[in-house]
């Protein structure tokens, strides 16, 4: 039996990563179904006579599937709207608020939705083993640090990847990431309090993502590292959590899940 195809919409088409998931879309066979734009006269060339909506519900309405890696003033919202047209989301914006993220599991009761912070293979994989690591590794004797570095225009620190590692590692210690957080320190400090996550943020230049978490006793250290050479590797997980996810119910899933990983 064929399989239909799949119409893909895409909320910030005219960004840099909203381009890259244009240009994957088509690559990948799928229909770009359109995208919505602040900016409509930046989208040009490959894009150029892609369908341009002003109002989110035309493009929920014309999509299978919606990416979303806007913002997290906007995200909530989309999610309410792709519910109401039951279409499934794919959400890869990060900073959402506790009442933001509630927003969008009340809409995941309705519709499918894949929400992740990274959705590189590499990246969903190191957040698995931080968690086997943080319920392995007792907090009483392995210090556990993450730091990033992303590049010189990012405005947000530490990144929703380093928080995502170190929701992973606070999930596996059975801990709120909020209650161990220990973030910018500066001048005297004291000493380093015991359960700590603790996260530094480096920029620079144009790097595109760079973390490391680090589990360190008197004794050994163990160390996990993932470098993206290029960005597209997010809009390419992203295409395949589109794919992955409109055969699914109801329900609010990970990069895991997309990747059929077992559960813990």
């Amino acid at each position: 039996m064929t399989v239909p195809s799949l119409k893909i919409g895409i909320a910030g088409i005219s960004g840099r990563v909203g381009r890259l998931l244009a240009e994957e879309v088509i690559g990948a066979g799928f229909i770009l179904a359109g995208g919505s734009a602040r900016h409509p006269s930046s989208v040009k060339g490959l894009l150029a006579n892609v369908p341009l909506f002003a109002d989110f519900s035309a493009l929920a309405d014309a999509s299978d599937v919606v990416i979303d890696f806007t913002h997290a003033d906007t995200s909530a919202r989309h999610a309410e709207i792709l519910a109401d047209y039951g279409k499934a989301l794919v959400l890869g914006t990060t900073g959402l608020s506790p009442e933001q993220e509630a927003a969008v599991k009340a809409a995941a009761k309705k519709i499918a939705v894949v929400h992740a912070a990274n959705f590189s293979p590499g990246v969903t994989l190191v957040r698995r083993l931080a968690r086997m690591m943080g319920q392995a590794l007792p907090a009483e004797s392995y210090d556990v640090e993450i730091v990033e570095m992303h590049h010189r225009q990012k405005v947000d620190a530490p990144s929703g990847t380093a928080l995502a590692i170190g929701e992973s590692v606070a999930d596996g210690r059975g801990v709120s990431l909020a209650d161990v957080k220990d973030s910018g320190r500066d001048g005297h400090t004291g000493a380093r309090k015991t359960g700590d996550i603790g996260f530094a943020a480096l920029r620079g230049g144009q790097i595109v993502g760079e973390h490391e978490v680090m589990f360190t006793s008197a004794d050994e250290q163990i160390r996990l590292s993932h470098r993206a050479f290029d960005r597209r590797i997010f809009a390419t997980g992203a295409v395949r959590a589109a794919d992955w996810v409109r055969n699914q119910p109801a329900g609010y899933f990970g990069m895991e899940d997309v990747l059929g990983l077992p559960p813990l």
